[in-house]
């Protein structure tokens, strides 16, 4: 039936119409050619412009025109980066979010807006691209190879996003649209919206003789948050018991959840930007972003009580055994409680990024100035009315792996007179904030010489602040609720649940007005030693040259450069030991890092059609800000010769670096076409991570378990692409194009968990790949594409060194497009035709899963342009 449908789709998309409709669509084609649009017209045109800035740069780059975001639209940035060659995300919501990039996660990817760092509401340094709608950004460049120029920091790739330039354009732009989006998972959850708004626009214009541009962009987008999930919570490893009696410990786990969500995610975004230009040797640009995210959900779960069976004392309650490799896969357990919870998740985040920056000439040289400020804050919390079953039962389950996860209780979950009067947990209300100013000087002239004919000089000093703190509070009811005030909910393939009527008038009413208000209420200990604070404070210069010439008769170009980085980093927190009100602590250090880099491009033809590229650099990753942090919970043993022990921050962590070499192979046979092949080497070092580290605090030897800088060791990789338009072919299909790109990767450096058999490192996805079909033609446009990623580690939560094995993924989008009129066009899309999960294993342990689905999703959009 899938294929039925899309068959139709495609095959409505070539008919007749497209014969009968060519002529005209044509003409109102050279006739919009005549304007320069918000958006250039047409796929090809943004794979042309695309390779052309590729091919122009003289570092190794991957690059998405504002043609990719904006034609045939992806919602975010994050969509478009996510199809590159060597680039995948991971998914939050069905969303594509953080990226991964040459084998390596987050944590080695640097993020800068219009050349600038950004801040993040993410506890670590991570940037969330899905925050960057296609109506604000004009572009995307992602740097695999290092530039002395380039903000320091992504040892993987940066990704500088680029906002729109009002002054390139000629004349007044406007560009509008409307969608109506279609989530159909939200009919399986009862409250679910299943529809849903999305609206954007981008408005370009100049003055005063064009010596002034202006440009505003927004959006909105009310996208359904809905999801279906079951998590396996992990096993008793050391002190389980033999259940079936042949001498052998069986590990039993220590139970399961179940989750269903509805909800609203509401986006909103603003750009404005301002030039001026009164000369050819002045060009002064303001600009400022902000964007928001409001998170809204409600859910429910259902909690197994203990089936963890330590030291064996549940063994007589255990039958029907499915024992697989030691650990308990499946079984029926006696005696167990049910819990049922409901609960609102609430979240908000935001990120602004402003800027002044002003461009001279004077004489031979080119000053840049620029200043710039970022904040991104964000708050969630966490509102569950808690309640347990009145009496235990029996609970059944078969969790085999390979997404396989079937259970049952023996109640009636959906009965509020079996379960008890409720407690009201708010866990956690916590609350990200970061700060970063930047300010930078560069300069730049021509020189006469053999074989630098560029010179450039810069300085920059950053200031970077960020902080967590959270509460935690529990409330009991101070009345009775009623049975009446319950509803039973259905979902197909769950337990029944329970919830209330009115969430918020029953709570209010059994536990006061400001029950989820956290003024003037006590932090706990946990709460005070999770809070935490890191200053940094950054000073770079960089020399840079740009170089040309020829050697054994090839042309050549390309730069070499230095930069030298100075970082001092301080982090504050608070301490416990054994037990004892904790008291603030803090900690820190300084480094200064030299990081040279070369790259050059050797031309194999006069028409500079086939090139090869390469790169030699040392890069640096700083270390995730949250692990900075000085918090640590200290037992102290009554022996004063004996170490400490505990958990901790690391103040004292130095960046991961490495030494880096690129070769790549690249052929531009033609217009919009091109076939490469390429290869990467890193040798990382100080490798961060968690394990068991011995330090000295206080003049008293102590282990503690935290993040420290390791050893490292290599990641290296092949790169594939090919990208053509078949022009050439008879009509009607010389509008169809086509590009792909495969990518292998392999390291041998390792997490420290699982203890046993760790994980290779995080973000390694050993085999990484996408084709697109896409055709364009008399007004009609479609695209089909299909990403895949092998599994890879990656951390999908905001706890350091959780890490998970994200299995491998299939995402398939597709997108359809209909010119009514020279203004006016009907977009049709589906992401995840396939309805691809999300299936995250834990420890390396196959019956360790957990898998959610967010379901197909649709969209029906008109696009204005004028």
């Amino acid at each position: 039936m899938k294929h039925k449908k899309m068959s139709w789709l495609i095959a409505t998309l070539f008919t007749s119409p497209l014969l009968v409709q060519q002529a005209l669509a044509q003409e109102a084609a050279a006739q919009a050619g005549e304007i320069q649009q918000v958006n250039v017209t047409g796929i090809r045109a943004s794979v042309r412009n695309a390779l052309a800035a590729k091919e122009a740069s003289n570092s190794i780059v991957e690059v998405v025109s504002s043609e990719d975001i904006g034609k045939l639209p992806d919602t975010t940035i994050a969509e478009s980066l996510a199809r590159l060659p060597g680039l995948s995300s991971g998914l939050d919501r069905g969303n594509a979010s953080q990226i991964v990039a040459r084998g390596m996660g987050p944590r080695f990817i640097g993020a800068t807006l219009n050349g600038r760092e950004l801040a993040s509401s993410e506890p670590n340094r991570a940037v969330r691209f899905e925050q960057f709608p296609s109506e604000s950004i004009s572009g995307a460049t992602v740097y695999k190879t290092q530039n002395a120029e380039i903000v320091e920091g992504g040892i993987a790739t940066t990704i500088d996003l680029q906002t729109v330039s009002p002054l390139k354009y000629s004349g007044r732009q406007l560009s509008l649209k409307a969608d109506a989006l279609y989530y159909p998972l939200a009919k399986d959850i009862p409250g679910g919206d299943s529809t849903a708004p999305r609206l954007g626009g981008v408005y370009i214009d100049q003055f005063a003789n064009k010596t002034i541009g202006a440009a505003l962009a927004f959006s909105y987008q009310d996208q359904p948050s809905v999801q279906k999930n079951i998590r396996h919570w992990g096993f008793n490893e050391d002190h389980s018991a033999d259940l079936n009696g042949d001498g052998k410990v069986d590990k039993t786990p220590w139970g399961f959840q179940d989750e269903v969500r509805r909800g609203k995610d509401k986006r909103e975004s603003v750009l404005g930007k301002l030039e001026w230009k009164p000369n050819n040797d002045v060009l002064i640009t303001a600009d400022s972003y902000y964007a928001s995210a409001k998170i809204n959900e409600r859910g429910l779960q259902h909690w197994t009580g203990d089936l963890g069976n330590w030291d064996g004392y549940q063994s007589g309650n255990y039958s029907n055994l499915d024992i697989r490799n030691g650990y308990v896969a499946g079984a029926t357990v006696k005696d167990v409680s049910v819990i049922n919870n409901d609960f609102y998740y609430v979240q908000d985040t935001s990120v602004a990024a402003s800027g002044l920056n002003g461009k001279f000439n004077a004489g031979d040289w080119k000053i840049e100035a620029d200043l710039s400020s970022s904040h991104a804050m964000r708050g969630s919390q966490w509102r569950d009315m808690r309640q347990y079953s009145r009496t235990n039962t029996d609970v059944t389950w078969d969790f085999t792996g390979g997404e396989h996860q079937s259970y049952s209780f023996g109640m009636d979950t959906g009965n509020p007179s079996n379960f008890w009067a409720p407690t009201l947990y708010v866990d956690t209300d916590g609350h990200v904030k970061d700060k970063l100013n930047a300010a930078s000087l560069t300069g730049a002239r021509a020189i006469d010489s053999s074989f630098i004919n560029r010179i450039k000089f810069g300085v920059r000093a950053a200031d970077r602040e960020k902080s967590y703190h959270q509460t935690t509070w529990s409330l009991n009811p101070t009345g009775t609720i009623a049975d009446s005030a319950y509803e039973t909910v259905n979902i197909g393939g769950y337990p029944s649940f329970i919830q209330l009527k009115d969430f918020y008038g029953t709570t209010t009413s059994a536990f006061g007005a400001n029950a989820f208000d956290p003024t003037g209420r006590e932090p706990t200990q946990n709460d005070l030693l999770s809070g935490w604070r890191v200053k940094e404070r950054s000073s770079s210069a960089f020399v840079q040259g740009d170089l040309e010439g020829e050697a054994f008769g090839k042309t050549y170009r390309g730069n070499v450069g230095l930069r030298v980085v100075h970082t001092r980093q301080t982090g504050y927190g608070m301490q416990s030991l054994n037990g004892a009100a904790a008291t603030p602590v803090e900690d820190g250090t300084s480094y200064t890092e030299v990081l040279p880099s070369l790259n050059l491009i050797f031309n194999l033809d006069e028409a500079q059609e086939r090139q090869i590229r390469f790169s030699a650099a040392r890069a640096m990753s700083r270390a995730p800000l949250d692990e900075l942090r000085a918090s640590r919970n200290l037992s102290v043993p009554a022996e004063g010769t004996q170490p400490y022990t505990g958990s901790a921050g690391n103040p004292t962590l130095k960046p991961m670096m490495a030494n880096q070499l690129d070769l790549a192979y690249q052929w531009y046979f033609a217009k919009g076409s091109l076939l490469s092949a390429g290869g990467f080497y890193k040798k990382v070092q100080r490798y961060i991570a968690i394990t068991t580290d011995t330090t000295t605090i206080n003049g008293r030897a102590a282990t503690l378990t935290r993040s420290v800088n390791g050893d490292g060791g290599d990641v290296r990789g092949l790169e594939l692409a090919y990208q053509q338009s078949f022009s050439w072919l008879p009509a009607p299909f010389d509008g169809l194009g086509f590009s792909g790109n495969y990518s292998y990767t392999t390291s041998n450096i390792h997490e420290q968990t699982p203890a046993v058999n760790p994980y290779p490192i995080e973000g390694l996805m050993k085999h990484n790949g996408g084709i697109t079909l896409w055709y364009e033609k008399a007004g009609y446009e479609a695209r089909l594409s299909a990403n895949y990623h092998s599994p890879f580690v990656r951390n999908p939560t905001w706890t350091a060194g959780q890490l998970l094995l994200n299995e491998k993924e299939t995402y398939v989008t597709l997108n359809l497009a209909k010119q009514l009129t020279s203004n006016l066009q009907l977009r049709f899309g589906i992401d995840n035709l396939t309805n691809q999960k999300s299936v995250y294993t834990s420890g390396n342990i196959p019956v360790q899963q957990e898998v959610t689905e967010f379901g197909r999703r649709y969209n029906l959009g008109l696009s204005y342009k004028l």
